[in-house]
């Protein structure tokens, strides 16, 4: 089964009908057949830029039910994170980018969805390897 990375971007489109990005990510969502993963860092940063606990809910129900995985991030992680955030200082990377990058580590799965194309177009896995943007 296909597994696809979720940055914050598409999480606050979703959840507020007058983003710019609204219908091309619910659209997105409405296509996409596959695993959806994200992070603790992620969801941290989308309760941030939400407008209201009205709009964060129904992405924490969405967790709950299991249509949105969450990676776990614990100490060794974040170690790893740091590193990341370290490299790419000039950037900057925030915890939430540097937290997808360790998931696209652990998972083997270089595929995002993000609004972010700045960013990810610019960050390097291993071996120099590409994000695949969607």
């Amino acid at each position: 089964m296909n597994l696809l990375l979720v940055d914050t971007g598409p999480l606050v489109a979703l959840a507020n009908r007058r983003d710019k990005h609204h219908a091309r990510c619910v659209e997105h969502l409405e296509r996409y057949r596959g695993r959806l993963l994200t992070t603790w860092a992620v969801l941290t940063e989308f309760s941030h830029l939400a407008d209201t606990v009205a709009a964060t809910l129904p992405l924490y129900h969405w967790v709950e039910r299991g249509g949105l995985e969450v990676l776990p991030l614990g100490r060794d992680e974040l170690v790893t994170a740091i590193d990341w955030i370290e490299r790419y200082a000039d950037r900057p990377m925030d915890l939430a980018d540097a937290s997808l990058v360790v998931a696209a580590l652990k998972t083997g799965c270089s595929v995002i969805w993000t609004l972010d194309r700045a960013d990810f177009e610019t960050y390097r896995l291993p071996g120099r390897k590409h994000f695949k943007l969607v």
